[in-house]
């Protein structure tokens, strides 16, 4: 497996609604848990879209482990242009720093956003130019990862596709890690 598509819950799908939210520490943590293991049987390329949540904390850990000198490289490829258009200013230059230092950048469609064919065309792109996904999936809370999800079903049951999940038991295992590495969490009384 060379080449990965990482998608999830967008930040308002799991409740958190400013970027220094302590949550968002431990999702980043347990994409780059699952990013190390991914890497150690040959990924080489990290594609996403860009959306704001899981998609662009998975987009900031690859910069992150590129500048450790790690050996992986990350695709953005928006479903069409100005996708952070609506977006919080913290959020858009969250976004625009990850397309200007990505390996590689381009919409699937010029020009603004026209319809939901557009998300659809990037599910399909996106299936048929990687080896994997790896999905933040909860099957008790929907949200717009369950219409990629469908498609990436459908399209394992002719193709040679791996689907790997982030749950929230990878969370909680990331949390209690980090506790327990923490000194603190041992002098409590």
């Amino acid at each position: 497996m060379k080449k990965l598509y990482v998608t999830g819950y967008k930040h308002y799908e799991m409740g958190i609604f400013k970027m220094n939210d302590p949550r968002v520490h431990y999702v980043k943590e347990t994409i780059r848990d699952k990013l190390l293991g991914l890497m150690e049987i040959g990924l080489e390329w990290v594609l996403l879209s860009g959306q704001t949540g899981i998609e662009l904390w998975a987009g900031q850990i690859v910069l992150d482990l590129k500048e450790a000198d790690y050996d992986i490289q990350l695709a953005v490829i928006p479903p069409f242009d100005n996708q952070d258009a609506r977006w919080s200013e913290e959020l858009q230059e969250a976004y625009q720093e990850l397309i200007m230092l990505a390996d590689f950048y381009q919409p699937i469609y010029e020009g603004d956003y026209k319809g939901a064919h557009q998300f659809k065309a990037r599910d399909k792109w996106m299936l048929s130019k990687t080896d994997a996904a790896l999905v933040m999936y909860d099957e008790n809370q929907t949200g717009s990862v369950d219409f990629f999800l469908k498609e990436a079903q459908r399209y394992k049951d002719s193709h040679d596709y791996e689907i790997y999940y982030m749950t929230a038991l990878d969370l909680q295992d990331t949390v209690e890690r980090e506790q327990m590495n923490d000194p603190s969490y041992w002098n409590q009384t």
